[in-house]
C-alpha cells in the first residue's frame, strides 16, 4: 500500500448524516453540526429549518448581490456571536474569511472560528520550500495550537482571509510563519490543489488547498515570525514519506506533500520542482 493511500481516504469524508445542508439566499454553503440547529432556532424570520436544510435568508435568493452581502456578513456575524456566547466555538479569531457558495458565488464574509461548526468551505495556501540541494523545509507547530499542536506542517500555510487573492495569502504567510519576502517566491510553482472534507470535533472542514513549490538558496534561512511554529528543519524526499507513514504531518500538510512529491511516483523518480512548469496560483 503506497504511504498516501490512508491520508487520501481521510480526507473525503462524508458529513455527519444529522448535519443538515446550510443554503444561504437559496445558494448551497455547507453542512450545519446537529447541535448548532439549537442556536439557530433563536432566529426565527431569518433562519428557517425543514427536513435536511437550514435555510439562511432565503428571501435573498435572486438578489442582487450589493444588499444580499451585507445582509448575509451582518446575519453571521451575530450567529457567531451567539455560538461564541454560549461556548461552542473554540474562541475567536476576530478574521473574516469569505462565505463561497458551492456555485462560485461569494456571499458575504463570516468570523473564522465559525466556519466549521456551519461547514462553510474555506480555502488555504501551502508553500514547499525546497533547498537548492533537494532537502525540503518542514515546519512543527506550536503545542499552543487549537488544531494539530506539535504535529510537523509544510513550511507555510494558513487560510486565505476575506477579500484576499491566494496569491496575497501566500505572501502574508509567508513572511509570517517563515520570514520569507516577495522576492524569494517569485519563482514559486503551482504543484497541486486538492480539497479536504472530514470530520473534526467542531463541525464538517470543507478546505480546498493550493500547493506551491519553490526553491530557496542557501543564503535563506526561514525565521518564524508569529511565535505559531516551535522548530524548523530540513528532511529529505525518503524522510518525509517515512514521517508520512508514521502520522507526524497533519492531514493537509500530508497531501501537499504528495503534490510536491509527484504524488504516486517513486522517489527516484521525482522532478525538481525547477523542472516543474510555472503556472498562476
Amino acid at each position: 500500500m503506497n504511504v498516501f493511500d490512508s491520508i487520501s481516504a481521510r480526507a473525503q469524508v462524508d458529513p455527519p448524516p444529522d448535519s443538515p445542508r446550510l443554503r444561504i439566499a437559496g445558494h448551497d454553503c455547507g453542512w450545519v453540526a446537529h447541535d448548532v440547529q439549537h442556536w439557530l432556532a433563536a432566529f426565527p424570520g431569518e433562519i428557517s429549518m425543514e427536513p435536511g436544510t437550514v435555510h439562511l435568508l432565503p428571501e435573498l435568493a435572486g438578489a442582487p448581490a450589493a444588499g444580499r452581502t451585507q445582509a448575509v456578513s451582518e446575519l453571521l456575524a451575530r450567529v457567531a456571536a451567539a455560538l461564541y456566547e454560549a461556548g461552542r466555538l473554540n474562541g475567536w479569531r476576530n478574521e473574516l474569511l469569505d462565505v463561497v457558495a458551492e456555485d462560485g458565488t461569494v456571499l458575504g464574509v463570516v468570523e473564522r472560528a465559525s466556519v466549521r461548526p456551519l461547514g462553510i468551505a474555506t480555502h488555504a495556501v501551502h508553500l514547499n520550500a525546497w533547498t537548492d540541494s533537494g532537502q525540503l523545509w518542514i515546519a512543527q507547530r506550536s503545542f499552543s495550537k487549537t488544531t494539530d499542536p506539535g504535529m510537523w506542517d509544510t513550511l507555510v500555510g494558513g487560510l486565505v482571509s476575506a477579500a484576499e487573492t491566494p496569491e496575497s495569502a501566500l505572501l502574508r504567510e509567508s513572511w509570517e510563519e517563515a520570514g520569507l519576502l516577495p522576492h524569494h517566491l517569485k519563482d514559486g510553482r503551482r504543484s497541486g490543489q486538492f480539497t479536504v472534507r472530514r470530520v473534526l470535533p467542531e463541525g464538517y472542514q470543507v478546505e480546498h488547498v493550493t500547493v506551491v513549490d519553490t526553491v530557496l538558496g542557501p543564503e535563506v534561512v526561514p525565521e518564524n515570525q508569529d511565535g505559531e511554529v516551535v522548530a524548523l528543519r530540513t528532511v529529505s524526499p525518503e524522510e518525509v514519506l517515512e514521517m508520512v507513514a508514521d502520522g507526524v504531518f497533519t492531514l493537509e500538510a500530508a497531501l501537499s506533500m504528495k503534490a510536491s512529491l509527484g504524488a504516486f511516483a517513486p522517489v527516484s523518480l521525482i522532478v525538481p520542482p525547477a523542472q516543474a512548469p510555472r503556472v498562476s496560483l
